[in-house]
């Protein structure tokens, strides 16, 4: 009897607007991220939060943090899942519906949240700024339970200003909030670190605007995508650790972005150094192209080549092709991604943190 009385209490706590989006009669526990690093956040564990592209990779990952007991994240940047569908042809609504059918399908029973991920604002013009607003509020309609704003791309006084403007949107609606400082570059280019003083200046300085992250991404080294072929995997543990000790009393932690290709010896470190949210992404890509029919294959790479693009642009390309390949190949995206996925919770410390999450937040 107490199992059930935990598991309605937990499901009472999710927000009112994802409630509604589930339905009456869903018992996906779908909770804010906010609630979950706020018990989470001296615990020295680290959520898996997963960019799907591709919709296969999905029920592996529920599959793998349902056996392992552990919270798990599925989010997607605004330039894959904007409001336009992005790269990958998902928008906030058909990505929130995708992973809702999946969870309700094998009985999801753990607390998660879904993000969005990079809110990007690049540049100080209105364009910029009222593209974002656009995204958060289709983020925030669809259901999603947490948000990142990211303007790191400018000046700090700037990335405050903005910040704080896009964080009025969700502050009614109970969601957790990640915001960046220190612009993560992709593969092949370079950036200074994060300082604990420009860190910690960006936090109280929102703080005093009563906007209260519960995750910092800040440059630690790490880099987006599939790291270049004799480049370095480098992220600086120290001044990790440096920056969450500083920002740590006013109730933030770290989120780490560029997880993939980083080795799992290292990425087992990561708790210690205050880090509590990981970011994989390319890896389920990389997975879903492993074993996606040749001949689909081969007509997304000469797409690729023939455009000059990055092979993840034909995700939306070819998302009808993509989503109605053979059960053989989706079977097989899906237990690899299962594999993977239980290879990083264990790495990320992450197992029986569903449980955790739910005796620290139901008693």
């Amino acid at each position: 009897m107490s199992a059930v009385t935990t598991d309605s209490k937990i499901l009472d706590l999710r927000p009112e607007h994802a409630r509604k989006k589930l339905g009456g009669e869903s018992r996906v526990c779908l909770l804010s991220s906010h609630d979950i690093f706020g018990v989470l956040r001296d615990e020295k564990v680290i959520v898996m939060a997963c960019n799907a592209r591709i919709k296969h990779v999905i029920p592996g990952i529920l599959r793998a943090a349902e056996k392992l007991d552990s919270v798990v994240a599925l989010e997607l940047a605004k330039t894959e899942g904007g409001v336009d569908g992005g790269y990958t042809g998902q928008t906030p609504q058909v990505y929130f519906e995708t992973i809702v059918e999946y969870a309700e399908a094998i009985g999801f029973s753990k607390p998660f949240f879904i993000h969005g991920d990079h809110t990007t604002v690049k540049d100080t013009s209105s364009e910029a700024l009222e593209s974002a607003q656009e995204q958060v509020k289709a983020e925030i309609e669809a259901g999603y339970t947490s948000i990142a704003i990211d303007a790191s791309f400018n000046e700090l006084e700037d990335n405050i200003r903005i910040t704080g403007r896009l964080a009025e949107l969700i502050r009614p609606h109970g969601v957790g909030l990640e915001v960046e400082v220190g612009e993560v570059k992709s593969t092949g280019q370079e950036a200074e670190l994060t300082t604990v003083k420009e860190a910690s200046a960006y936090i109280r300085a929102l703080t005093d605007m009563d906007v209260h992250p519960d995750l910092l991404a800040i440059n630690n080294g790490s880099k987006h995508g599939n790291y270049l072929e004799g480049e370095r995997v480098f992220i600086d543990l120290d001044r990790t650790k440096e920056v969450f000790d500083a920002i740590r009393p006013k109730g933030v932690c770290i989120a780490q972005h560029g997880i993939t290709g980083t080795p799992m010896s290292v990425v087992g470190k990561f708790a210690d150094y205050g880090i509590r949210k990981g970011n994989v992404g390319t890896e389920w890509q990389n997975i879903a192209y492993r074993f996606m029919p040749k001949d689909l294959m081969d007509q997304m790479k000469k797409w690729a080549a023939d455009n000059k693009k990055d092979i993840k642009f034909t995700t939306r390309q070819f998302k009808r092709e993509i989503d109605s390949i053979p059960q053989t190949n989706a079977g097989q995206i899906e237990q690899e991604a299962f594999e993977t996925a239980c290879d990083f919770i264990k790495a990320f410390r992450a197992e029986n943190s569903a449980s955790l999450v739910k005796a620290k937040l139901v008693g």
